[in-house]
């Protein structure tokens, strides 16, 4: 497997959550969202680095929550930006030059090994790779409320993270990004503006990004599911 360095974008403020903090310290099982998804990067003997581009006021509760956590000397602070983009920005001046870089959301702390060992080996081959799973429900364009198309939805794709690339692609495409004051929605969609293919590696249905408190009840039952499998 490709080793890897992976950055953690948390300098959120958690408006949509409505929770008045970052939502990542908010406990699912009496344990801090953070915490879950940084630990699988951290158990990972092919991650390099945890880099987690953090706001200035959030750091030391950052190194509170895990400063207990296995092989905590790969985790890297970076400040964080007023964007998501931003702070991957800020994160990739200190990952390693070479290789590959992996960006996680560190509200989605289902991610599995695997799904991060499959990332990581197609972006070393081929350049950049993103997990998502097939579109379940049908999925209409409107406007002002009115029904204007159905789209096919075969071909749709709900992207999740992690989004693995080799490491001077994805610089590249920050940096063209930032020359011409362009704001993504996504890794991916930075390193498509220049021109690079982007491959698909099956993700999961489990590996939800946990953004408003509904999603709270579902993170409550994949917790139980996957301690039913162990």
């Amino acid at each position: 497997m490709a080793d890897y360095d992976v950055i953690i974008p948390a300098a959120g403020s958690g408006k949509r959550m409505g929770a008045g903090m970052n939502k990542l310290f908010l406990e699912v099982n009496k344990r801090p969202l953070i915490a879950y998804t940084a630990e699988v990067f951290l158990k990972d003997p092919h991650c390099r680095k945890v880099i987690l581009p953090v706001q200035p006021h959030d750091i030391e509760n950052m190194k509170h929550v895990l400063g207990n956590m296995p092989n905590v000397e790969k985790i890297f602070f970076a400040e964080g930006g007023s964007e998501r983009q931003y702070s991957v920005r800020n994160g990739l001046e200190l990952a390693e030059k070479g290789g590959v870089i992996l960006v996680h959301d560190g509200a989605r702390p289902f991610i599995s090994a695997k799904i991060i060992s499959e990332l990581a080996n197609v972006a070393a081959e081929k350049g950049a790779a993103i997990a998502a799973v097939p579109v379940k429900d049908t999925i209409k364009r409107a406007k002002n409320h009115i029904v204007t198309e159905t789209i096919e939805r075969s071909s749709l794709w709900q992207v999740q993270t992690p989004q693995a690339f080799r490491a001077p692609l994805l610089k590249q495409a920050h940096e063209t990004a930032e020359r011409d004051g362009f704001l993504g929605t996504d890794e991916a969609s930075l390193v498509e503006r220049i021109g690079h293919i982007v491959h698909i590696v099956m993700g999961s249905y489990d590996n939800i990004k946990i953004t408003t408190p509904e999603d709270l009840y579902f993170a409550e039952a994949i917790f139980k599911k996957l301690a039913g499998k162990k």
